[in-house]
C-alpha cells in the first residue's frame, strides 16, 4: 500500500487520521523530556517540521 506524504501539512492529528507517510519522531519527545531544561530552543531550516513536531508535542501533552 502506496502512503501519501503530507507534504506541508503541520497537524499532527490529521496526519495520522489521513494515514499520511511521517518520519516517527516520537524520540524528540523523550529526549527533549528527560533533559529537564526550562527552555528548549528548536531551531532547524525552513521547512524541517517545526511545527509539525509542536503539534505532536500538542497531541502527547493536551
Amino acid at each position: 500500500m502506496a502512503r501519501t506524504v503530507g507534504i506541508g501539512n503541520q497537524d499532527f492529528e490529521t496526519v495520522r487520521r489521513e494515514g499520511y507517510f511521517y518520519i516517527d519522531k516520537t524520540g524528540f519527545i523523550r529526549e527533549w523530556w528527560e533533559s529537564g531544561d526550562s527552555v528548549t530552543l528548536i531551531v532547524r531550516p525552513r521547512r524541517f517540521g517545526k511545527t509539525l513536531n509542536m503539534s505532536m508535542m500538542e497531541q502527547v501533552f493536551p
